[in-house]
């Protein structure tokens, strides 16, 4: 597929130019932060190279959903709910740790490692990325393994992380940070 049938296709949900202007004015901050001056050079170097990077790099960042039907781009999130995301993560981030703290000072060490499983579906396959990554993030959780369907395999260390995982709390608000209605249910234990 070619640069221009790209943009003109109609099977990406969200528009293409505020994609690029954004990736555009990102990477041409971020080229700023490196630089450290405001040179009349460096300014010019920075919004060429950001410029070609986008023009290079925009088909590399649509990825498209399971059947083929529709294409998102990779960073397609508002910036907005994003610092929210972000904020609620960083606080999910304290809770776990207070409580990955506890069960491993506590005198009878109060760890009980398990595998919970769980099925979330979205169409959008950015979105089974930032949760499998959320989750391991969290202290006392690792995402083992996401398979085609939906199934998220996790392992929890504590049974907060376990249940922390198995409330619906980090799958509501990644499908809120992406727009996308979610199913989402519990695999109940095997004895």
């Amino acid at each position: 597929m070619g640069k221009q049938e790209s943009l003109e296709n109609a099977k990406i949900v969200g528009s293409p130019l505020v994609h690029n202007v954004c990736l555009f004015i990102l990477l041409f901050a971020f080229w700023m932060a490196l630089v450290g001056t405001l040179k009349t050079k460096f300014i010019v170097y920075g919004l060429i190279t950001a410029g070609v990077t986008v023009w290079l790099c925009y088909p590399l960042l649509l990825v498209p959903n399971k059947d083929g039907s529709k294409k998102y781009f990779v960073f397609g999130v508002p910036i907005f709910k994003f610092i929210s995301y972000s904020v609620w993560l960083m606080w999910q981030l304290v809770l776990a740790n207070i409580d990955v703290l506890k069960a491993t000072t506590s005198q009878n060490l109060d760890i009980d490692p398990k595998v919970v499983r769980f099925y979330f579906k979205v169409d959008n396959p950015m979105a089974y990325v930032v949760l499998a990554n959320s989750i391991t993030l969290t202290p006392g959780t690792v995402t083992l393994n996401v398979s085609d369907d939906g199934l998220f395999e996790i392992h929890a260390l504590t049974v907060g992380a376990a249940e922390g995982v198995l409330d619906g709390s980090f799958q509501k608000k990644v499908a809120d940070l992406y727009g996308e209605a979610y199913e989402f249910s519990v695999v109940e234990e095997e004895e």
